[in-house]
């Protein structure tokens, strides 16, 4: 996290902070993670949220298996898994009352479809919000992912900038509030 995120002990923590800013401490509605990944960082969280019906889905057999099995020695017994495409959530029109993306809107491919189906999919005054990767705040970043992440398809481009972040959810979203730590950008937008 240090050497090619440039984050510091202190910036780790608000990151840590950033990504789960939207989320109520006791939440108890629907919930869906896209995508999950291994669920290293949000799992935990969902120990907390008892009477909550959380749906994660990730493309990714292979993270969706470990997610799964991380899931299990916690015992979380409300917490569903589904492969899945963000272009295309097999979900019906406003089911969810907060969507979460952890370090995902880099990653997708079509992020048009990705942003216009994680609104679609949540409910009227909904919470959209997560963190994610933005070009033009680190040097060392921006080349580490230029020419590493990007390279062998682990992000895919184009990249946001904390500004064209900003614009494109304003343009959805009735409330927008977008942090920065270094080169993540944290939203929390409300529909």
């Amino acid at each position: 996290m240090k050497i090619f995120w440039g984050l510091s002990d202190e910036d780790y923590q608000k990151f840590l902070n950033q990504m789960f800013a939207g989320v109520p401490k006791n939440f108890s509605g629907r919930l869906l993670e896209i995508p999950v990944g291994t669920g290293v960082f949000s799992l935990p969280l969902y120990k907390n949220f008892h009477d909550a019906e959380i749906f994660c889905v990730d493309y990714s057999k292979e993270m969706l298996a470990v997610a799964k099995e991380r899931a299990r020695k916690i015992n979380l017994s409300n917490v569903f898994f589904q492969r899945g495409d963000v272009a295309s959530l097999p979900y019906p029109n406003e089911n969810f009352d907060l969507i979460l993306s952890i370090n995902g809107l880099h990653v997708f491919p079509d992020k048009n479809s990705a942003y216009g189906e994680t609104f679609r999919a949540l409910k009227r005054g909904g919470i959209f919000c997560g963190c994610m990767y933005v070009v033009g705040q680190n040097f060392r970043t921006d080349f580490f992912v230029r020419n590493f992440c990007d390279r062998f398809s682990f992000f895919t481009p184009p990249h946001e900038t904390l500004d064209s972040l900003e614009d494109r959810l304003k343009k959805i979203y009735a409330r927008v509030e977008i942090t920065n730590v270094k080169s993540f950008a944290g939203f929390v937008c409300r529909k």
